[in-house]
């Protein structure tokens, strides 16, 4: 069953403030969790551009800026 997040937040905020505090711990590690596997994502990415010879390095402050807006 899912709930919508409107649903969701009026939910939490009839919760105990023991309850919101243990939900944000929660929350806190979840997110944690998630910025861990999108970093591991990245780097798995990046290693396959470096096999594919995809990358590109540059020292030139203009040629960045081009290839950070492409």
């Amino acid at each position: 069953m899912s709930m919508s997040f409107t649903t969701v937040v009026e939910n939490v905020q009839d919760l105990s403030f023991d309850d919101k505090f243990e939900l944000k711990e929660l929350l806190d590690k979840y997110l944690i969790e998630d910025q861990r596997d999108q970093i591991y994502q990245n780097y798995i990415l990046s290693k396959q551009e470096e096999i594919d010879n995809k990358l590109e390095f540059s020292s030139d402050m203009n040629k960045l800026e081009d290839m950070l807006n492409d």
